[in-house]
């Protein structure tokens, strides 16, 4: 069997164990007897958070319920912890609005589209983890995008998400004054992430910026929407500007993501796989069998860094 990551670090990662665990930036949370993860059905008083958490390294979230459930079923197999015929239970089953599943020391969790619906998602996600008195937790995006300069498949490693006038930010408004916070991501784990990529060589990767928007359609400079007021010229002169502040792909919920993990102290890397190549054209028309490829992609190199530092490999 081959080592995972460096005995060197795996140490240094259990020695700090206790120092890392997960940051809540809101002292309110001292005074409640219990607290509710509405969205999520769970909560601190009917669930005993450490019991049913507490070993959770890896945390994978994406936006569909089914593409996570797909997930853990994935890493449950690469790891050896699926049982044949096994159906892992949603762990949210009491909400529609989150799909939570878990596997060993790995929690696949789903978070809809865009900003808020991500945001609220990472609230609870955190305090959860916060309250199973997690340590040493790796949070990973792994989701879809829309490639700027790269052909159809590419995977990208986010190194920093940035907003639509490309500034490593996130902006948000909070008792009606914009607050603006880091998008910083961590670059050591990029970088790891990129040399499991290398390792399994079956895809195109590259580590480059990701552009976060608001919206689809207008936000990402697409001509298909219900309503646009510029031109094709300007669109490609956009995405132009885009490709040369490092920007190779376009998302929803990066920045958020980066921004909310930072802030808890939570170790957070991003890697989505590109559907189209922005510059050729707006529409998504590849064959439905080549895309559940594709998303395949983020969850192979995901999953392969995990066997990895588990020592898998």
């Amino acid at each position: 069997m081959a080592p995972g990551l460096s005995d060197e670090k795996k140490a240094e990662d259990e020695q700090s164990s206790k120092k890392n665990l997960i940051h809540l930036c809101n002292p309110h949370l001292q005074q409640m007897k219990e607290d509710v993860l509405y969205h999520f059905a769970l909560g601190t008083g009917t669930q005993d958070f450490p019991a049913m958490f507490g070993d959770v390294k890896f945390v994978c979230v994406g936006g569909s319920p089914s593409r996570m459930k797909a997930f853990i079923t994935y890493i449950a197999e690469e790891l050896g912890l699926r049982t044949p015929g096994y159906d892992h239970p949603n762990i949210c089953a009491g909400t529609d609005r989150y799909a939570m599943y878990k596997a060993g020391p790995v929690l696949s969790v789903s978070h809809g589209m865009g900003i808020p619906s991500i945001a609220i998602m990472l609230h609870e996600l955190i305090k959860l983890l916060h309250h199973a008195k997690c340590s040493n937790v790796t949070v990973i995006r792994i989701g879809t995008s829309g490639g700027i300069g790269l052909d159809p498949g590419s995977v990208v490693i986010t190194r920093q998400a940035v907003d639509a006038t490309f500034k490593p930010q996130f902006e948000q408004l909070i008792l009606g004054k914009n607050v603006i916070r880091s998008t910083d991501l961590d670059e050591q784990l990029a970088n790891e992430l990129m040399q499991c990529s290398n390792e399994i060589a079956q895809f195109n990767a590259v580590i480059g910026n990701t552009m976060c928007t608001l919206d689809f359609y207008e936000g990402q400079a697409r001509l298909d929407g219900a309503i646009c007021s510029y031109t094709e010229e300007e669109k490609l002169q956009y995405l132009k500007e885009a490709y040369d502040a490092g920007v190779r792909n376009i998302e929803m919920e990066s920045s958020v993501f980066a921004a909310m993990c930072k802030l808890s102290g939570i170790k957070a890397a991003v890697v989505c796989v590109t559907l189209l190549n922005r510059f050729e054209g707006d529409q998504i028309n590849t064959p439905h069998d080549v895309l559940v490829e594709y998303q395949q992609r983020p969850q192979k190199l995901v999953g392969h860094f995990i066997k990895k530092y588990l020592g898998k490999v």
